[in-house]
């Protein structure tokens, strides 16, 4: 399979990936009827892989960096933020994350939750190349709450 014209997600939520092996673009999919590509956010039809997305817990958060490593300034979320300079998040990219607890958060481009979007889960992610984007452009994310 590696075209699709619609999906239904009849629980949880899943990350699938527009290559086989979880390789390549993400599209976060949650609870809902996707009639066409365009509404998981898509390119095109293609879809090459997918896998269930971690949920989250009662304790998590995502503490987000401007440097590499865990360096420069830092902000933490406990829930979703449509942009990121309205909490005072004075670039338009993260260069580090770290995710506490059992949670998924989907991390988007673009304000409003639009965009690419990357798909973190509990762990340290030391550059934007660990959570496979093409750069450190973050500018909305939200928490991953569906269950299964």
């Amino acid at each position: 399979m590696n075209r699709v014209n619609s999906i239904h997600v009849e629980s949880g939520a899943w990350v699938c990936f527009d290559h086989p092996d979880f390789q390549g673009q993400q599209f976060i999919l949650e609870h809902g009827d996707y009639p066409d590509f365009f509404r998981w956010n898509g390119h095109n039809d293609h879809m090459g892989s997918c896998r269930p997305a971690g949920m989250h817990g009662e304790h998590f958060c995502l503490e987000v960096f401007e440097g590499c490593n865990f360096t420069g300034p830092c902000l933490e979320f406990q829930d979703d933020c449509p942009f990121l300079q309205s909490r005072g998040w004075a670039k338009s990219c993260v260069n580090a994350i770290k995710v506490y607890g059992d949670g998924a958060w989907v991390l988007y481009e673009e304000p409003n939750y639009r965009g690419r979007m990357y798909l973190v889960e509990r762990g340290d992610f030391r550059s934007f190349s660990d959570w496979e984007a093409p750069s450190a452009r973050v500018q909305s994310l939200r928490r991953v709450v569906n269950f299964f």
